[in-house]
């Protein structure tokens, strides 16, 4: 007797636990869009203050100096100079309130204000929106610039909609990026490493790989053994994409890519697609990735595979932007002659 109890006791408390749990979440995001409206306000009105005639409110000038100093002195910390200063930047960048998402803290508008370009600003909050993204994972996917990164591969009507929806899988080609930026392995300060230690460092930060592999992956396994005809291989890392529904493996190299790593990971998509597909899964995907490929060896390499097979580049620091940028420039003008 007394153990059913108890196990009714156990399972109140679980259900108590739970109600304060998603108690605390709401009031916390609640808080988070009073914060974010009541921050927009004040911008309107530093705004509407410009237009009537009087001093423009730049950062560092004396409007804003004189409105932080005298806030802080009614209300305290939180209305230093920069923080005034974003108030107003957020009003400007979205002057509509609707669209000001309500699912983000100020904290994530304070790392959105910092882009300059409307485009890429609304690529970021769309994706922290639908990925829940937190500060911490925003602020590395802007370092890493994702989006410059994904707009590489489109054309430039989807570059519109990548900045409008956000990142959308549709193909197998839409979880592809060139490069993958590794930087959270802490690699390059080792003079020299190997395969296996780049793998085992992805796998020490799974939660941060995962992110930096894009939305719908999950871990199935590293080193998974293919038996065939007695002969055994191994796949360096195995994933299940739970959008495009199929296997997505990935094979590491340090160094460049190789034509008889491409013919590997042929025989790793066949054997996939005979062996371990089962109803409802789709074509697997294969993603050799190395620190640098000559294009034209992957372009021969490639040709006439019927399998989704792809090629990348990695690289283990953060790029720069504005090499990044001036790619984009290129790739966009080449598109724009191309659809001519």
């Amino acid at each position: 007797m007394s153990t059913t109890i108890d196990s009714s006791y156990n399972s109140l408390l679980a259900h108590i636990g739970e109600a304060l749990e998603y108690g605390r979440k709401k009031a916390v995001s609640r808080i988070n869009e009073s914060i974010v409206e009541t921050y927009w306000t004040i911008g309107k009105y530093i705004v509407d203050f410009e237009q009537a005639g009087n001093e423009k409110a730049e950062y560092g000038s004396e409007t804003l100096k004189r409105l932080s100093k005298d806030l802080i002195i009614r209300y305290g910390n939180g209305f230093g100079l920069s923080n005034v200063y974003r108030m107003r930047q957020l009003y400007t960048a979205f002057p509509i309130f609707a669209t000001v998402s309500q699912k983000l803290s100020w904290s994530h508008y304070v790392e959105l204000l910092k882009i300059a370009d409307p485009l890429e600003r609304s690529f970021y909050l769309k994706e922290c929106e639908q990925e829940n993204w937190g500060v911490r994972e925003l602020r590395r996917q802007m370092q890493s610039m994702l989006f410059q990164r994904l707009a590489l591969s489109k054309n430039k009507n989807e570059v519109l909609r990548l900045s409008e929806q956000g990142q959308v899988i549709e193909k197998p080609e839409d979880i592809i990026k060139d490069p993958y930026i590794f930087e959270f392995t802490g690699l390059p300060q080792l003079p020299v490493y190997k395969e296996g230690d780049l793998e085992d460092a992805l796998i020490d930060n799974i939660s941060t790989f995962l992110l930096e592999l894009g939305k719908g992956f999950a871990f199935i396994g590293r080193q998974q053994r293919i038996n065939i005809g007695g002969r055994i291989f191994k796949v360096d890392l195995v994933f299940y994409h739970r959008i495009l529904k199929c296997f997505v493996l990935i094979d590491l190299k340090r160094g460049e890519v190789q034509h008889e790593d491409i013919g590997q990971m042929n025989l790793y998509l066949n054997y996939y697609r005979e062996e371990m597909n089962t109803e409802g899964d789709t074509e697997p995907i294969g993603i050799v990735l190395g620190a640098y490929e000559d294009k034209l060896m992957v372009k021969y390499a490639t040709q006439n595979i019927s399998n989704q097979l792809f090629v990348s580049r990695y690289q283990l620091y953060f790029p720069d932007r504005e090499q990044l940028e001036n790619e984009i420039c290129r790739f966009l003008d080449n598109k724009r002659k191309t659809d001519n």
